[in-house]
Formats: structure tokens, C-alpha cells, sequence
């Protein structure tokens, strides 16, 4: 979300500083792992999908802008029962938003992609525009472009702390290097987010989550892109899991993980190590579903989840600080967003409004903060 913000803000002409803990990319956050589901039938709310139509054409502009691949459209599956909130919620979404989609039953999912083998009355919404962004390309793009834009980007730089000035106009951020004044400031600290946002007042909980790479054991091509699309699947018990098409190598092998199966921890405290547990716990739910997939493990990583107390974003100009724009909290389904929530940002940085609906997005809903 920085990284986009500093290039909305750079094109648009402003002086911008950015300032960053680690390198970019990195692998100590969220935007890491190689790809991020994007799909437009969102069960969380329909409230997203106007967010959604516009990330899909700022993703395409920024792609033809850097030159880069990030947006993939795959085709998505959103499959559980007829009742479940991965499907009724798409469902729910779709038609709020006359969005294009079908419904499959459990032998149109095996009959279309093999792979899956569905129990009897799982059912699936499949939407043709689903796919994936790479958030790695995503943010090695939109930094590289906020640079050519004029953008100062300093790295390994970790800001202590912020003050914003009493008068309403300016801010002053503290650095391990040094110390900076500005007129206006966007603060978008990922799982860093309990420190750096403390006086907001939201219970925001940091969570580890692990994605992993199997080998299919009757070789990548059915899992390979054009083969196969993104899926979110809800089990019978309600536990999420989703995947993606192999888009490199067969030696790869194809990505799944847990929506929401975490640990609470803290940005500087999270276990890095993957346990044969895990890994097993995985296999329950594949080795019926997606049997092919339940192959030999080849790697297994860690990443963060900040999460709301209703595991929907924080977007807002700071409650106490309007020279304050804060993108937070997104709560293990942001990245796809990543393309207009800079633009949000950017907005809200310049002007103090965005023509987007972000009120869903404002922390007050947690409670008026104390002015």
C-alpha cells in the first residue's frame, strides 16, 4: 500500500519521501510468497466490489506504465456449501453488483478442472475474472516508477515515531537516521501497525499464517496456468483454504495455504519455522479434495496478517490528526487492493476525501477516538 501510495503521490507531482524498514521487496510482511488472489465476487461485503473494479484498472495501468507482469487472470472458484459464506457471500456480491459468474455442482467442478474432486453437494461460484497479482512485481514496480516520478525511497531506514503538529498542519517523523518535517504524512505500517498506530485505539491482532508449494504427483501441467484457476474452498467444518496455478517452474510446485488457521504473535516475534503438524494438517484437507496436489512438500513459508476487529480495513484520515492519512489493518485480504488503496491514500493525503466508498473503512466504528 506504500509503495503505491509514494507512486500516486509522486505522478501527481508532490515531493515525496519514503521511508522503509527493510529493503523492497522484502519477506518479513505481508507481500511476499509470489501471488495474491484477486476477484471481484467478494464475500466479505459488496461494499469492496466499486474498490475492486477500480484496482483492476489502476493494476493494468501501473503493468503498462512499469512494463511489468503483475495481473493474472486465471478464472477463481469459490466452492463450499450452498450455504456457506465463500459461496453465498460471492453470490450475494455478484448480484449487488450485476457482476458476470456460474454456478457449478459438485460434478460440473470435477468434469471442468479434474484436479478437484469435490464431495457430494459442494457447489461453486466461478467467476472468469478471478485470478491473481504478483506482490512482489507490485511493489518493485510501483517504487521503481515513484522514483522515476521524483520520489526520494530510503531503505532500511525503521521510523521511531511521528508527531503530528498541534496546529493541524505538518508532521515530524523520527527515524534511526534522522528526523523530518513534512506538510502532510501516510502511514502504512503493515504488522507494525500496533506500535506505529497505538493512539487510534483499534485492537488490531497480529497473526502468523504459512504458505506452502506441493509437488503434484502426476506432474505440474494440470495445476499450470490455463489449466487451472485460483480457488477458495470452505470445508464442510468451515476452515478456508485457497491456491493458485503453478506460473515458473514444475520443480515449483503449486501453492495452497489456510485463510485465517494462525497464530497471534508480533511483528518482531513471529516464528519463522514451519512444523510437520502443519504440514499435516494441510494434507487432511487436500488429500481428498485436490488428491493430486498431496505430493512431496518443496517449501513452506511464514507471512503476517494484521487484523481488524471485524477483519475489515482501516482507510481513513487520522481521527485526531487530518494531515494524517492511514492505511492499516487489512486483514489477510488486502493485497489485491494494493492498486487503489495508494490511489485512496494518495487522495486523502491531497485533498482529505476520496470519491471511493471508504466509510465501511474509518476506525471510528470501533468507537469514537479522543480528540
Amino acid at each position: 500500500m506504500g509503495s503505491a501510495a509514494a507512486y500516486h503521490l509522486a505522478k501527481r507531482g508532490q515531493r515525496v519521501l519514503g521511508l522503509e524498514r527493510f529493503g523492497s521487496p522484502h519477506d518479513q510482511g505481508s507481500h511476499h510468497g509470489g501471488s495474491r488472489i484477486i476477484r471481484q465476487a467478494y464475500f466479505e461485503d459488496p461494499a469492496y466490489v466499486p474498490l475492486l473494479l477500480r484496482a483492476y484498472e489502476l493494476w493494468e495501468e501501473i503493468e503498462k506504465e512499469s512494463g511489468t507482469n503483475i495481473l493474472n487472470i486465471t478464472g477463481g472458484l469459490m466452492m463450499g456449501s450452498e450455504n456457506s459464506l465463500t459461496v453465498k457471500g460471492s453470490i450475494d456480491s455478484a448480484k449487488a453488483w450485476n457482476l458476470s459468474y456460474d454456478i457449478l455442482d459438485a460434478k460440473e467442478i470435477h468434469r471442468k478442472f479434474p484436479i478437484f474432486t469435490p464431495p457430494e453437494g459442494t457447489i461453486a461460484l466461478y467467476e472468469e475474472k478471478a485470478g491473481f497479482v504478483r506482490p512482489e512485481n507490485s511493489v518493485l514496480a510501483h517504487l521503481l516508477q515513484a522514483e522515476k516520478h521524483g520520489a526520494d525511497l530510503r531503505f532500511f531506514e525503521p521510523v521511531i515515531r511521528w508527531e503530528a503538529h498541534p496546529s493541524g498542519e505538518g508532521v515530524t517523523v523520527v527515524t534511526a537516521d534522522g528526523e523530518y518535517e513534512a506538510g502532510r504524512l501516510v502511514v502504512s505500517p503493515g504488522a507494525w501497525a500496533p506500535n506505529v498506530l497505538e493512539d487510534l485505539g483499534v485492537n488490531l491482532l497480529i497473526e502468523r499464517q504459512v504458505m506452502m508449494w506441493f509437488a503434484p504427483t502426476d506432474g505440474i501441467e494440470p495445476f499450470r496456468v490455463g489449466n487451472m484457476p485460483i480457488y477458495i474452498w470452505e470445508a464442510e467444518d468451515g476452515v478456508q483454504f485457497y491456491g493458485f496455478p503453478s506460473f515458473g517452474l514444475g520443480g515449483e510446485g503449486a501453492k495452497i495455504a489456510f485463510f485465517r488457521m494462525g497464530q497471534p504473535c508480533t511483528a518482531d516475534t513471529i516464528d519463522r519455522n514451519v512444523y510437520d503438524s502443519e504440514i499435516d494438517k494441510m494434507r487432511e484437507y487436500i488429500g481428498s479434495r485436490i488428491p493430486q496436489l498431496n505430493g512431496k512438500l518443496l517449501q513452506a513459508r511464514t507471512c503476517l496478517y494484521s487484523n481488524t476487529p471485524d477483519e475489515h480495513f482501516l482507510i481513513s484520515l487520522h481521527p485526531r490528526h487530518k494531515q494524517v492519512a492511514i492505511g492499516a489493518g487489512f486483514s489477510g485480504h488486502g493485497f489485491k487492493f494494493a492498486s487503489v488503496v495508494g490511489e485512496i491514500l494518495a487522495d486523502l493525503a491531497t485533498e482529505g476525501t476520496s470519491r471511493l466508498p471508504i466509510e465501511l473503512f474509518s476506525p471510528n466504528r470501533f468507537g469514537k477516538v479522543q480528540l
